[in-house]
């Protein structure tokens, strides 16, 4: 018996071996001027030493093995250096500098990559900075937990940078010229992601606010046959060869062929939709890693339900702010671009209410902002290729709110309106210079209406001039005698024309507070109309069925 005891013990300690996570590696950046976490697993019970900058840390794995240290605060340090961790092997992470850690999340547009863009060419043959260091998170949709992922730490080149977030990228790369110190940047945006999914589940589920969000999916969930989804993925291979097969024939026949590839289908479960399933595969993993903040770019995925998003905006950045237990760490974010058809007449919009949602999220949450981008969008492309000026006008915030430096961030805002005398004027914050107009004298992108909220378009002035005038604009229109509400860059796809004179898009905004288009209790919203015809076309079946089973009687 003592004998075999001896032996379960040595087999174990022969495969015990010190673990660490992918996001703890090679090249890696360490937040500067702050304790930063190290952690990975080893043998129950093992003490594992983590030495690096003089100091030296130690900490005993747990019961799962699970062991962390927390180093003390060191500045930028642009000098490569060594971390050695000792347990029952021993790791030696190389190559380590100190400087700025930001991640880039959310869907399609943060994910847009470098080597995608205009000007990529010439972008990618600049992205030669060894000390500007990047690693991506790959993705995986689950509910369950995930402690680590396939990736690693690389010095910025042109390889490299091609496959990057170009949004990230110019980010950085703006933080390293203006700060002189080395970034590391973390990737882990998932295209067409919806906010919810990168909330934990079971925290979601908690709050009443996002009920109808998750019983749509439990229905969902409790329908889904993987049975079916490999029918769709059998019938998607037929349609597939059926395509290439007449591509073929159209390129021997020497003819157009313009068919877009029949789409793949995509599995509900393991996608980028379910709540909690980035959360769990795709964020937890890094979750504590030593960071300055976040940059942000996603809500067209959720722009159908901008009521909600009200909501689960502030709700995502105060939960992963908790998560992280590092403070109301900065979180800042792009704002919806132009997109879609324009209209010639004013129109409701879930863009524009979408918009309208991540705007007022900025008075809800302390050390947050939004670059406005309704001038940089492609009406017939939702994924806009000017990165670089939208990963500029973020840079701005993190510049001036956390590294002092002194320059214009901040896209004028509605500050008030007044209505009297058959005109409303509008006064504006963030617009110490005043604002001017682009492209021509004439201000466009106003709207208005009157007690009957028959919205035309409106007759704008600046105060003072359209080339720098003051910080007021007068609205009006012929046959709105007494107006009630305004409206300006209120549509998927703006034509709006108003800056401040230091050259930042005056913010879409509105002054009513009408009922929204994405409010399920608006019956003109698209989701009510979309039950009632639910509702209308399960009636007519319960209608027929009854019909029938009488019929059948007689």
């Amino acid at each position: 018996m003592r004998l075999l005891c001896l032996l379960t013990l040595l087999a174990v300690s022969a495969r015990a071996e010190l673990k660490l996570p992918a996001i703890f590696g090679d090249n890696m950046v360490l937040q500067q001027k702050q304790a930063n976490p190290v952690w990975g697993w080893d043998a129950p019970g093992t003490e594992v030493t983590v030495t690096f900058a003089g100091q030296t840390k130690t900490a005993k794995a747990d019961d799962k093995g699970k062991w962390t240290v927390k180093l003390d605060a060191v500045p930028a340090n642009a000098k490569p250096a060594t971390i050695m961790i000792k347990g029952s092997s021993a790791k030696e992470l190389k190559n380590v500098l100190v400087g700025e850690v930001w991640i880039c999340s959310g869907q399609s547009n943060m994910g847009f990559n470098l080597g995608s863009t205009w000007d990529a060419d010439l972008d990618i043959a600049q992205a030669k900075d060894a000390q500007l260091r990047l690693i991506s998170v790959p993705q995986v949709g689950t509910q369950e937990i995930q402690d680590d992922f396939k990736g690693q730490w690389e010095e910025c080149t042109p390889a490299v940078a091609a496959q990057f977030t170009a949004v990230g990228y110019h980010f950085g790369r703006v933080l390293r010229e203006m700060l002189g110190v080395p970034v590391g940047l973390i990737d882990n945006a998932w295209g067409g992601s919806s906010c919810e999914a990168w909330v934990k589940r079971d925290v979601l589920e908690k709050d009443a606010r996002f009920a109808a969000t998750i019983a749509r999916w439990k229905q969902q969930e409790a329908t889904f046959t993987k049975e079916a989804f490999d029918k769709q993925v059998a019938d998607h291979k037929t349609k597939m060869e059926a395509w290439a097969k007449a591509r073929m024939e159209a390129v021997k026949a020497g003819k157009m062929f313009t068919a877009q590839a029949p789409r793949p289908p995509q599995n509900p479960m393991t996608g980028q939709h379910r709540p909690g399933n980035l959360y769990a595969g795709v964020l937890h993993p890094t979750i504590g890693y030593g960071i300055k903040g976040v940059i942000w770019y996603q809500g067209e995925s959720n722009a159908g339900r901008a009521k909600e998003y009200r909501d689960l905006f502030p709700f995502m950045i105060e939960h992963w702010r908790k998560e992280w237990k590092q403070g109301d760490f900065p979180f800042y974010w792009v704002q919806l671009a132009d997109y879609k058809a324009y209209q010639t007449e004013p129109v409701e919009s879930d863009w524009a209410e979408l918009r309208e949602a991540q705007t007022l999220t900025m008075k809800k949450l302390p050390h947050t902002g939004q670059c406005v981008i309704t001038d940089l969008g492609e009406a017939n492309d939702i994924h806009p290729k000017n990165k670089r000026d939208v990963a500029e006008r973020l840079a701005r915030w993190a510049l001036v709110n956390d590294y002092g430096q002194k320059l214009v961030y901040r896209s004028p805002e509605l500050k008030d309106a007044k209505f009297e005398g058959g005109k409303a004027l509008i006064t504006f914050d963030y617009a110490p210079l005043g604002l001017r107009t682009v492209d021509t004298d004439e201000v466009k992108g106003f709207a208005i209406c009157g007690e009957d909220r028959k919205w035309v378009w409106a007759k704008a002035e600046i105060i003072g001039g359209s080339k720098r005038g003051t910080n007021q604009i007068s609205v009006s229109a012929t046959g709105v005698a007494k107006p009630v509400a305004v409206r300006y860059a209120w549509a998927d796809n703006p034509v709006c024309n108003v800056y401040s004179a230091e050259g930042l898009p005056v913010t879409p905004f509105r002054t009513d507070d009408f009922p929204m288009i994405t409010d399920p209790a608006n019956p003109n919203s698209a989701e009510a109309q979309a039950a009632k015809q639910a509702e209308a076309k399960k009636n007519a079946f319960n209608k027929l069925f009854i019909e029938k089973k009488k019929a059948g009687k007689k």
